[in-house]
């Protein structure tokens, strides 16, 4: 019987181990992310030249990227977990994950670029 805290068959203990490592790193960047950006901010919420400074510190655009690196990896790794109690074929689950590294790495991109966009901004 699997537990939740085993991988499942086809999974693999590698993609099994950096779904769950992924999920604790989202808790704490969103938690860092909530800190920074809900609670230190006037009136709970950064306007534009907030957000503009606050991304001048190289560290940030970083964290950002890192944040949305993981968020990615985790929910596209938790979405082929959920296929996998679809019991799919062999060819399908190889063509979803082909599909899944395409969309995960155009988001990838596409939020780094905008993180280094905003960062641009500011300077």
């Amino acid at each position: 019987m699997l537990t939740p805290s085993t991988p499942k068959p086809r999974e693999g203990a590698l993609l099994w181990t950096i779904k769950i490592l992924g999920g604790l790193l989202i808790i704490v960047f969103l938690g860092i992310h909530f800190i920074i950006n809900h609670l230190v901010a006037p009136e709970g919420l950064l306007n534009y030249e907030q957000v503009l400074n606050y991304y001048q510190n190289p560290l940030i655009p970083l964290m950002e990227i890192v944040f949305l690196v993981f968020v990615i990896g985790h929910s596209l790794l938790g979405l082929r977990s959920i296929i996998l109690d679809l019991n799919p074929t062999a060819r399908l689950l190889k063509i979803l994950d082909i599909l899944f590294i395409i969309i995960g790495g155009v988001g990838i991109i596409y939020g780094t670029w905008l993180a280094l966009f905003i960062a641009r901004l500011g300077g």
